[in-house]
């Protein structure tokens, strides 16, 4: 019984491993692609760290990515920014990549 105890317990450690990067990784990825978008509406340096908070808080409004894609196409349209749901979604996806590879090195 302490063989399979054991082995619940590991299992259990690693889905908490899992979920905290997965976590990480998309608060990441929203970060980067808040500084993307600042970079395309030529905000300054402050701005763009504060847009890219904003974005990350953005994430919690609602399971899934709809809730930043819903601000960033928003707030690049209101800039003024022609942009599109599917350049939002590539611009998601090309981040999420660099958060991964950003998080791989640092550990």
């Amino acid at each position: 019984m302490t063989t399979f105890d054991d082995r619940e317990k590991a299992f259990e450690a690693k889905y908490a491993r899992d979920e905290d990067m997965a976590f990480r990784v998309t608060a990441r990825r929203n970060r980067l692609v808040g500084h993307w978008a600042a970079a395309k509406m030529g905000l300054t340096p402050e701005e763009t760290d504060a847009y890219a908070k904003a974005v990350v808080q953005a994430d919690f409004e609602e399971a899934g990515d709809e809730d930043v894609i819903r601000k960033l196409l928003g707030d690049l349209l209101a800039a003024g920014i022609e942009v599109d749901d599917a350049t939002v979604r590539d611009a998601l996806r090309d981040q999420m990549v660099e958060a991964r590879r950003q998080l791989m090195e640092s550990k």
